[in-house]
């Protein structure tokens, strides 16, 4: 029995218009976690470029644990992690949030937390 589940999501090719939209990202976190009733406690946004690559990170709190993404514009790549504990489906989840982001590749990990 494990403690929770990581799934690590490595999207390429995603368009440079959505890497750098933070707000959309976030919107597509959010409403993920939702249908799956995770329960958000707080969410941020960033748009980064100021002193670093193009980009943005969205994020939200859970009570399960967090879900976040993490864009690379100039690559075309976004880093998704959900991470959850309990009975909530961290799979469907990032199901849910690869399907909205469109075309992509998608690599997919998927980790049990504290086995054993």
């Amino acid at each position: 029995m494990s403690k929770g589940r990581h799934v690590i999501l490595d999207c390429t090719g995603a368009a440079r218009e959505l890497c750098l939209d933070d707000a959309r990202l976030l919107t597509l976190l959010t409403r993920a976690a939702k249908r799956h009733r995770t329960n958000i406690i707080n969410s941020c946004r960033y748009r980064f470029g100021h002193s670093s690559s193009p980009g943005c990170t969205a994020f939200l709190l859970v009570d399960e644990s967090h879900i976040s993404a993490h864009t690379y514009a100039d690559d075309g790549k976004i880093a998704i992690d959900v991470f959850t504990c309990g009975d909530t489906d961290a799979e469907a989840i990032a199901d849910d949030i690869v399907k909205a982001l469109g075309k992509v590749s998608v690599k997919k990990t998927v980790l049990d937390r504290f086995t054993g």
